[in-house]
């Protein structure tokens, strides 16, 4: 937990001093009151000793600005060096020391998510920003609902499930919708198709989904190579429109955007200490502790100390592997253990089409379709803790805000360490100055005009 590890008592006798010995830092802080049943005040706050000047210093003449000077007794604190550090150190707070209303003064959303209820006989594919251990598939976060209902749109041009929120009955003398005559639409409602033809293409979304789009290409590359070696060239040419409607459809989905339970990745901020970084694990969309790196004294933040860097290349060389095993132990201690290499090589490379279409050609192994059943057993959500959504949204808030503070990067076969430690290298350098502002050209000595 990021505790506030800082507090100073408040004398109203002394407050210059109080207010001097503060940081005028970003943070988070809480002002403990003099009476046993009075409630806490907790903020964040770009400068914790403005903050406390503000609610604690004799107000100069009446108003009705919140003044706590008369019953303030201390004030806990923690200096952050990053909004996301900001924003879930608040929230943990939050949480221990009022966890009846920490949701309305952290003030966050509900994060906009795709759903597949699984439990339904004939899923459909919506936008809720309801998280529940139901056995359904999500998928997300967005932005907002709106950009959830953008995408959901142009991708589910791709397949025939239902949009409908009708109660399918199965009866042919139901007229169905327009998705149905305009053959986009399997059409359950009046037995267009049977139940297993349905589970099917309930399956392509889910594989699509859950490949972020490289099933549903593999195969469409493949009958585009079929086509084309049968000398099939019309039907080959249709096969790459579609080809290119699928990635419209998939152009501009967030990186951060894939199936809940698939959200491994790491943040890298800047931390407060000088030359300091911090890694926020994320592991199955939920925000674990941070790991601080301090580069300042060759030590990380649990006591494991790395060689000192020097200028020679070796030093530097073998500083970095230090770090990077440091960062194995932390991040997968399960295969820390087993894996003994250390080359200077990158350990894994970004994420890819082809390295997803390799692992979408698992799924066409088996020649049986799945059922409804076994789409629930490998897709539907069994475990939702009661803080997942939060953790999600706070992801979320960071992700999509602009400008976006930090760096993201995302487990896929296994961490991608050295790219980590070279946007560690990149996020201890000093900002750019901003250039001194252009001079106006001299003006022109022109004639009076008559």
């Amino acid at each position: 937990m990021l505790e506030l590890d800082s507090a100073l008592e408040f004398d109203a006798a002394r407050d210059e001093e109080f207010f001097a010995a503060l940081p005028a830092r970003p943070g988070v802080f809480l002002l403990e009151m003099a009476g046993a049943a009075a409630r806490p005040y907790l903020a964040r706050t770009a400068d914790i000793r403005r903050a406390a000047e503000r609610l604690l210093r004799l107000p100069e003449s009446v108003s009705k600005r919140l003044n706590l000077r008369s019953v303030a007794a201390r004030i806990r604190y923690r200096v952050t060096g990053s909004k996301l550090e900001q924003t879930l150190a608040l929230y943990q707070n939050a949480r221990l020391h009022m966890p009846e209303r920490y949701r309305d003064l952290i003030r966050l959303r509900r994060p906009a998510l795709l759903k597949v209820n699984l439990r339904s006989d004939y899923p459909r594919c919506y936008v809720t920003r309801g998280l529940r251990a139901d056995e359904s598939f999500y998928f997300g976060p967005f932005a907002s609902r709106r950009s959830a209902d953008g995408f959901a749109e142009g991708f589910l041009d791709l397949f025939k499930m239902r949009r409908c929120q009708i109660k399918i009955r199965r009866d042919p003398k139901y007229p169905g919708c327009i998705y149905s005559e305009m053959k986009m639409c399997l059409a359950p409602c009046f037995a267009g198709c049977t139940k297993e033809e349905y589970e099917m293409e309930v399956g392509r979304v889910l594989e699509t989904l859950e490949s972020t789009g490289a099933s549903l290409r593999l195969q469409l590359e493949r009958d585009r190579q079929a086509a084309s070696e049968s000398l099939n060239f019309e039907q080959a040419a249709a096969i790459h429109k579609r080809l290119e409607k699928v990635s419209a459809a998939l152009w501009g989905l967030p990186e951060i955007a894939r199936r809940i339970e698939k959200i491994d990745a790491v943040i890298l901020q800047r931390a407060a200490g000088e030359k300091t970084i911090a890694l926020f694990p994320v592991r199955a969309g939920l925000l674990a502790e941070p790991i601080f790196l301090d580069f300042s004294v060759d030590a990380v933040s649990s006591g494991s100390e790395v060689p000192k860097s020097g200028a020679g290349g070796s030093e530097q060389s073998s500083q970095s592997r230090s770090v990077e095993a440091f960062l194995r132990r932390q991040l997968d201690p399960d295969t820390a253990a087993h894996d003994t290499k250390s080359g200077d090589a990158e350990t894994t490379a970004p994420p890819s089409v082809d390295a997803q279409i390799e692992a979408a050609q698992q799924t066409d192994a088996n020649p049986a379709a799945p059922t409804l059943s076994e789409w629930r057993a490998r897709y539907g959500l069994r475990a939702a803790p009661a803080e997942l959504s939060e953790h999600l949204s706070m992801l979320a808030r960071w992700f999509y805000s602009k400008p976006r503070e930090g760096e993201i990067y995302f487990r896929e076969k296994d961490w991608p360490y050295r790219r980590i430690l070279r946007a560690c290298s990149r996020l201890l350098q000093p900002a750019p100055s901003a250039p001194p502002p252009a001079k106006a050209p001299p003006r022109a000595n022109l004639p009076p005009m008559q």
